[in-house]
């Protein structure tokens, strides 16, 4: 189950040619791809480029109707190997996934693929995860388009533009018989506008004709002497046909200025940012007007020698606007303009910042430097000439308003850390509530993390975890620890994974291998029944059945069929006490060998989506709803605050106490609570906490629920009135004894 459903707005993908096309800038790649007659779609999620596997996957009988193949993959590397189809064959073929990590993973199949060439256009649609809202390490797909001399685009963020990208992807892919990467970076991927569409075609050589006619050509396989005639294509047949293309189809643009004895290159996923800096520093405005000459790099892999040499053609200086290291473009645009004799001055890291994202604030500084540095007179106040005028009196003047000063002390101001967490309810932070506690009686471990949720509980108040190496290599990063026993070590190291990384990657590299050199170590699994944190797709192991996908493979059996023998199923993560019962018996039994435990709740996240939906129409339909949530009761709660500082729950806060005898404030439930009951089992060591109690909340009650909260309400009522009468007669009592 997916975070989101886009079944409403595919609907807008069957338009005809002509019509306005309003939406999110994945929808729009995706009409597009079926206006480019694509044969075959595969791909795997990540942020920022997860919600466009979701829409394909909601669009799918349209892609049927239209005979194009789509299948969300394993694995990016299955994903970069489904691309072998356009090898032989011209058929068109579309990937995705998010970079660059998921490059890292599909690197292989993608070196293949570059070195052979294609025949059919093949699209790689990364989304550029870099900067700003970035959840990874911070490099850039640039580097890897080098190295494989895969030509890389770079629309603006502009629904139009980012849909004539993939138009021209395509078609630049055919024309050098290479693959072709787009890159989407965050912004480009969810912002929204609009696009005249063209008509949806279906492929013009499919997938059905490839099957039935096949061709068979050894010159492409990787292989000598092939592979040394491969390199010799790129360079002198490939190369060229790219950059005759991209200048005979003007893919990167020239933008005029008064002030043109300087210049700014910039790549097109930049040129927003640049306009907004251009329009504050009043050098240019938001619709492309400037005073400095623009030159827009929409194709930021290959660079195009002669459109270079023109554009800095009688300049004085240029300022190259690319955010990261190393700083591609501003090395080879000096070598451009050396081997040519040109002496244009190149500025780039000089006066923008090293590494990090090219906000507009930190354009508009790095603009202004480059100015002041090369045409101060651009930022020179205009200056009034006197005239002789006929005197005049004076009229009666007001004061002008003054502004109000505002202290500065001259420091940035400090903002508290808002580390990411898990959501409220989620089923894993019970599991590492339990890995805590366990950790208590048997001593601190090592412990390899992963991607995935599960990785946020590196954060407080759990701060588990010392490593993550990638998608499913958790328990494989755990590897060299195996050594502990030969050491004479007491304990074993954990690894933990999700149940995406485990069928991305970790069954094989980690699992398997951990069976095959005999590990000891202990393996954690969160099987959540989702790739919850890529949005919630469904997995091998989901246990809701997809019509179009096979699910209902439970992980137990796939890690006893390479042979685990040691493995524990919790199919209810909340119990804690299970839970730490499980991991201290993996910590210190004796048997030898990997010991594996599934930890096995559904993502609350997905769990609430689903629900709330039909919870809401049961109770607009009139039937009897039970909603829980949990609270706490301030006159027993002792203020230790342990239920924080074990589950750390968002639901969680303080409040006052109300007894002037208990100054420290008291735990406090807020509405967000999901009822999962986590926060009183783990408040004392996994024994429910006798502040916490739970209101249920009966909607359309029936007959019986009002007679039973009528006597519930009876039975207080009497209790309140005996105690009070109590407490009367004992103040009573003690007054008469005083006197």
């Amino acid at each position: 189950m997916a975070e989101r459903s886009f079944a409403a707005e595919v609907q807008q993908l069957e338009v005809p040619a002509g019509t306005e096309f309003h939406g999110e800038g994945i929808l729009a790649v995706t009409k597009a791809l079926l206006e480019c007659g694509v044969g075959y779609v595969t791909g795997y999620q990540g942020s920022p480029i997860s919600h466009l596997m979701d829409v394909l996957a909601d669009a799918q009988p349209i892609l049927e109707k239209l005979g194009v193949y789509f299948e969300p993959a394993a694995s990016e590397a299955a994903a970069a190997s489904a691309l072998s189809a356009s090898v032989n064959y011209p058929v068109r073929g579309a990937v995705t996934w998010k970079s660059t990590v998921g490059t890292n993973v599909a690197s292989d199949a993608l070196a293949n693929l570059a070195s052979g060439g294609v025949t059919g256009g093949s699209l790689i649609i990364v989304g550029e995860d870099y900067g700003e809202g970035s959840s990874i390490m911070q490099e850039r797909t640039h580097g890897f388009a080098m190295k494989s001399q895969m030509w890389l685009l770079d629309p603006r963020p502009h629904l139009p533009s980012i849909v004539q990208a993939v138009h021209d992807g395509f078609a630049l892919s055919e024309a050098s018989r290479t693959p072709v990467m787009l890159q989407l970076r965050i912004r480009s991927c969810h912002l929204h506008g609009s696009f005249t569409t063209r008509e949806n075609r279906p492929p013009t050589f499919t997938l059905k004709d490839a099957l039935e006619q096949p061709v068979r050509d050894v010159n492409r396989i990787v292989l000598p002497p092939a592979s040394f005639l491969h390199e010799k294509e790129k360079i002198e047949e490939r190369w060229p046909a790219a950059v005759k293309f991209i200048q005979e189809h003007q893919l990167n643009e020239f933008i005029d200025g008064d002030i043109e004895h300087l210049g700014i290159i910039t790549l097109g996923g930049l040129t927003n940012n640049v306009q907004r800096a251009l329009q504050l520093l009043e050098l240019g405005d938001l619709w492309g007007q400037t005073r400095l000459p623009l030159y827009v790099l929409n194709v930021a892999y290959p660079l195009v020698e002669e459109e270079v040499l023109r554009f800095c053609k009688g300049k004085k200086a240029v300022l190259v606007v690319e955010e990261g290291q190393p700083d591609y473009h501003e090395q080879h645009l000096n070598t451009i303009l050396r081997r040519a004799s040109v002496d244009t001055a190149i500025h780039g890291k000089d006066l923008l910042p090293m590494g990090g994202d090219y906000t507009v604030a930190a354009l508009r500084k790095g603009i202004r430097g480059f100015v002041e540095r090369h045409h101060p007179a651009a930022f020179a106040k205009p200056v009034s000439l006197g005239m002789p005028m006929v005197a005049a009196a004076p009229a009666p003047t007001t004061p002008a308003p003054v502004a109000p000063a505002i202290a500065s002390s001259g420091q940035d101001i400090l903002l508290p850390p808002r580390p990411p967490g898990l959501c409220v309810g989620c089923p894993e932070r019970p599991i590492f509530s339990a890995l805590t506690l366990a950790m208590g009686e048997h001593g601190q471990h090592h412990i390899s993390s992963d991607i995935g949720c599960h990785l946020f509980s590196s954060q407080a108040p759990f701060n588990l975890g010392a490593t993550t190496m990638g998608y499913g290599l958790g328990a494989s990063s755990a590897s060299a620890f195996n050594a502990g026993p030969q050491l004479g070590a007491s304990k074993r190291a954990i690894a933990m994974m999700g149940d995406g990384g485990f069928w991305h990657n970790g069954l094989a590299t980690g699992i398997g291998n951990a069976v095959f050199n005999k590990h000891d170590n202990v393996f954690l699994i969160v099987d959540n029944n989702y790739s919850a944190a890529t949005g919630g797709q469904d997995l091998l192991s989901s246990r809701a059945t997809n019509a179009h996908r096979s699910t209902h493979h439970p992980i137990e059996k796939a890690v006893r069929g390479v042979g685990v023998e040691w493995v524990r199923m919790l199919p209810r993560t909340y119990d804690v006490k299970a839970m730490r019962a499980a991991l201290s018996e993996a910590m210190t039994t004796a048997v030898q060998g990997p010991k594996v435990i599934i930890a096995q709740s559904e993502c609350m996240l997905n769990r609430q989506r689903r629900e709330k939906p039909l919870v809401a129409a049961a109770i607009k339909g009139g039937e009897r709803v039970v909603k829980e949530r949990f609270g706490v009761d301030a006159a027993v709660c002792s203020g230790d605050h342990a239920c924080m500082r074990v589950s750390g729950c968002p639901s969680l806060t303080l409040a006052p106490s109300g007894d002037a005898l208990k100054p420290d404030p008291v735990a406090h439930v807020d509405e967000s609570c999901v009822a999962c009951g986590h926060c009183g089992e783990v408040a004392d060591s996994a024994v429910l906490c006798p502040s916490f109690y739970k209101v249920e909340r009966v909607h359309n009650p029936a007959g019986g629920d009002r007679w039973l909260h009528g006597l519930r309400r009876g039975l207080l009522g009497w209790w309140h009135r005996r105690t009070h009468a109590e407490r009367a007669a004992r103040a009573l009592y003690s007054l008469e004894a005083l006197s």
